[in-house]
């Protein structure tokens, strides 16, 4: 019952939380941007532009975000960069599509976004490509 109540952590159990991050927002993230690309086609023309640079630009950059950037996440390659563009397009979801209703339809972009936000200062931890290659 006092190791429950501790304080106290090790770099260990830091770096496998923060592999069970990368993993379940990067793999929850990839199912959304692969049924984007799947169906770039047929929703390309009516896809929001809140940029101004077109539908189909937009679907392009989401899907970079939300299918390639999501899978680095998942192996823990370049963390910190991929981050990036999951965060923009988690703030574009939250605050342009859901006008900032962080508590009703805007509550997964918004825990989407804390936790790339997180994983942006954080980075991947230990068991990632990035420690293997630094190395």
């Amino acid at each position: 019952m006092k190791k429950l109540f501790s304080t106290k952590y090790s770099d260990n159990s830091i770096s496998f939380a923060l592999l069970l991050l990368r993993l379940s927002l990067g793999g929850l993230m990839i199912t959304h941007g692969f049924k984007k690309l799947m169906n770039f086609a047929a929703k390309s023309a009516t896809f929001a532009d809140p940029f101004g640079i077109g539908g189909p630009a937009s679907m392009s950059l989401t899907i970079f975000a939300e299918f390639f950037c999501a899978i680095f996440i998942v192996i823990g390659l370049m963390t910190r960069l991929a981050c990036i563009p999951l965060i923009i397009a988690m703030s574009v979801a939250l605050f342009m599509s859901h006008d900032g209703k962080i508590f009703t339809e805007g509550e997964m972009a918004g825990l989407y976004l804390l936790g790339y936000i997180a994983l942006f200062f954080t980075g991947p931890g230990k068991i990632s490509m990035d420690r293997l290659i630094g190395k």
